[in-house]
């Protein structure tokens, strides 16, 4: 199992970027894919989440309205559209799947999202006012 995220890099203050988190070993609509991303000093949080079992679409409060999860079955990648960014938005970002277990992306309401054992290396999204 593997996991490729890219799409990283430096925009402006309400710019925009797209990652891209490519995935090997398995069939990702199968499992729920997630977002995740660390600030220098802070604490991992999870961004976003999409279930295996209906797509349903998870977000944090601080990025709703502006990113958008989705993903290609025909590829096995998952995208994460970051619009309006913001420089608290600057962090290295990783994607991650529940694989071999789906948990549906229990957690949500704490933007936790549960199950997550495999992860990819991070790309670094930095923000510049």
């Amino acid at each position: 199992v593997q996991l490729q995220a890219s799409g990283g890099g430096s925009v402006q203050t309400g710019g925009s970027l797209r990652l891209s988190c490519a995935a090997s070993g398995f069939t990702l609509d199968a499992y729920g894919m997630a977002w995740f991303r660390q600030a220098p000093g802070k604490a991992r949080e999870g961004v976003s989440c999409i279930s295996s079992s209906d797509g349903s679409t998870y977000y944090a409060d601080s990025v709703k309205g502006r990113f958008t999860i989705s993903r290609d079955n025909a590829k096995n990648t998952v995208y994460l559209q970051m619009n309006s960014l913001k420089p608290e938005d600057t962090a290295v970002y990783y994607c991650a799947t529940d694989y071999p277990t789906p948990y549906y992306c229990s957690g949500y309401a704490t933007d936790t999202y549960y199950g997550m054992d495999h992860w990819g290396k991070g790309t670094q999204v930095t923000v510049s006012s």
